[in-house]
């Protein structure tokens, strides 16, 4: 008994699955394969959109191949044809793509600033409107003001620094470089503002 109920369920679910799928849009030929004399025309010139869902006639039954007429192009008129040949191109016209926009990378560099102990400017590379990357150049090197200089740029300069992580000249203060830090964000914000 339950053998015989499992096979019913499956006959009925497998049944199921390709009526439906049979019926699904785009799956049918009997649109396609209509020849262009039963294709109905509104007065633009093009053919009307078929009234029956899935474009199977009503006549045709839910297992029958429809075959293309050997002999529709035979039987068409010269404005019937034309109809047809606007709705096919239409219908297979290609599909165009847009390219997206190439993103420029250019390097913009603020102004010499000169504080305490030296000068620096700062040079950003941007990708579109995007900083990547910024680095402190003519920074001093000796001495206290070059660990000071060190710091500084080890916070805020490189593709993974605090200028490229917030995208903006508002950071915060290296501890111990202020006069440093102060001079990298004027002339970081100098730097953006050109940009």
């Amino acid at each position: 008994m339950r053998r015989a109920l499992l096979a019913i369920t499956g006959l009925a679910a497998s049944t199921t699955a390709l009526v439906v799928l049979k019926g699904a849009p785009g799956t049918s030929q009997a649109a396609q394969d209509r020849p262009v004399a039963e294709a109905p025309v509104v007065p633009g010139g093009s053919a009307a959109p078929d009234p029956t869902p899935g474009g199977v006639t009503p006549s045709a039954r839910p297992g029958a191949t429809v075959k293309p007429s050997a002999r529709a192009g035979a039987t068409r008129t010269p404005g019937a044809r034309t109809s047809s040949t606007t709705t096919r191109a239409t219908a297979a016209a290609p599909r165009t793509t847009t390219s997206a926009p190439k993103v420029t990378t250019r390097t913009v560099t603020g102004p010499v600033v000169t504080y305490r102990y030296g000068s620096l400017q700062v040079r950003i590379t941007l990708s579109g409107s995007r900083i990547v990357d910024a680095t402190g150049v003519g920074m001093p090197l000796d001495g206290q003001s070059g660990l000071r200089s060190d710091d500084v740029q080890a916070r805020y300069s490189g593709s993974s620094g605090e200028v490229v992580a917030k995208q903006s000249a508002n950071l915060s203060t290296v501890s111990g470089a202020t006069y440093t830090s102060t001079a990298y964000k004027q002339s970081l914000q100098a730097a953006l503002d050109k940009a």
